[in-house]
């Protein structure tokens, strides 16, 4: 078992701390140590702190490899806790659409939206679904996401469901991040369910929801609660099915309308509920009341030119707040971590500390990932990304670019 010690590092990262996410002001409670040291051994953190500390009783015989990370600030590598990144193709002519005055929910009932990324995934092989979700990753690695949450949802029959997850566990095996599968088969209703929607909803809970139980390729259940898409009537009894067979729960919420999305992530205990761009005041409480994580995904806003989720309104009503990119192939092509956070300080007006929380441990919290990841401490995956500048505020300071020296899994180098 090789051991490593990365040294003369500027440390970031925020802790544990509890048994919860961190929300209110510990959000923006970030350790730090300027002249920081990491032990690694397996891929895990042995000790981290001080460089003193750290290299206080070991020998030279006791590591194997030293690496002097020049001064540069190191944080942990980013968490995504909200991705579509299996598809089949891109919908770029959809952004010219939106450009021109047509509105996202329009675009989606006409045929588009969802539903074109639908036809497409139905029509690809398993294999082809794998080396396009490969591809993607790979960008996302080089802006420092060490961890990913992927979504299916672009099947809507339990065929096409199961091939999209089989594909993203085979992403999982065979890239160097940790991949986190969740099922969306209430992404919207499919085309031959277009005006029997509660029928699509009974399949959910009759079919596709026990297969893929059985299949254990998903750890989570999200769905799309939005008008147009399912009412909160519908998400309730999905989601309630799902929860019966050992889902953990997650909400697309009051992305577009105050559906209430928010208050139902409150009373079925959902891990996160995600977007929020319209969450009410009442729906912020009862996140807050349950301990629901706010996935808010900043680029998505940006690309629909919509206002900012109220991250601020969030975190002082006690919500903890994680972010992450939306990567899909239609309303957000976002691959970038770093910009996502940079939207997060400029846009949300979120501080460097609050945002570097909600960009790694918070989103690991949302994912399941605590223990794993998402902070620099002893017993986590050595995950963590040295930054092209002195401290976390680089990634809204150096605007546009990609403010990254390297990127570390397990303590290995991949980008």
């Amino acid at each position: 078992m090789t051991t490593k010690l990365y040294r003369n590092a500027r440390i970031y990262t925020p802790v544990m701390g509890g048994s919860s996410a961190r929300r209110g002001t510990e959000q923006g409670e970030i350790t730090v140590w300027l002249s920081g040291s990491i032990l690694v051994s397996g891929g895990r953190i042995k000790s981290v702190g001080e460089e003193a500390s750290v290299s206080k009783n070991l020998s030279p015989a006791d590591v194997d490899m030293e690496i002097d990370l020049g001064g540069a600030a190191v944080v942990p590598g980013f968490v995504d806790p909200h991705t579509h990144a299996c598809f089949a193709a891109l919908r770029e002519g959809e952004f010219s659409m939106r450009l021109a005055g047509r509105s996202y929910l329009d675009i989606l009932k006409a045929g588009g939206g969802i539903l074109s990324s639908v036809r497409k995934v139905r029509g690809t092989s398993e294999d082809e679904l794998y080396a396009f979700s490969k591809k993607v990753l790979s960008s996302t690695l080089s802006y420092g996401t060490t961890t990913i949450e992927i979504k299916s949802g672009y099947g809507l029959d339990t065929e096409a469901e199961l091939k999209m997850l089989r594909a993203i566990a085979r992403v999982g095996r065979e890239t160097p991040q940790s991949v986190v599968p969740t099922f969306m088969g209430a992404h919207a209703v499919p085309e031959e369910y277009k005006t029997k929607p509660d029928d699509y909803a009974a399949l959910m809970c009759t079919e596709m929801l026990p297969a893929i139980a059985r299949s254990g390729l998903a750890k989570f259940c999200d769905i799309f609660c939005e008008d147009g898409v399912f009412d909160v009537a519908q998400s309730r009894r999905i989601l309630s099915r799902a929860k019966e067979l050992g889902f953990r729960l997650k909400i697309h919420a009051d992305e577009v309308n105050d559906l209430g999305g928010a208050a139902l992530a409150g009373e079925l205990g959902a891990v996160s509920a995600e977007h929020l761009l319209a969450a009410s005041d009442a729906g912020i409480d009862a996140m807050a009341n349950a301990g629901v994580v706010a996935d808010l995904l900043p680029a998505t806003a940006y690309s629909l030119k919509k206002p900012f989720a109220r991250a601020r309104k969030m975190i002082e009503r006690g919500v903890p707040v994680a972010l992450a990119t939306d990567l899909n192939p239609g309303s957000c092509f976002c691959q970038s971590m770093p910009f996502v956070i940079s939207l997060a300080i400029m846009g949300m007006n979120m501080t460097p500390e609050e945002a570097l929380t909600g960009a790694t441990l918070n989103a690991a919290w949302s994912i399941g990932m605590e223990k794993e990841v998402g902070s620099l401490e002893a017993g986590k995956l050595a995950d963590f990304v040295v930054l092209d500048g002195e401290t976390p505020a680089v990634l809204a300071y150096a605007s546009g670019v990609r403010p990254i020296l390297s990127v570390w899994k397990r303590g290995e180098r991949v980008a």
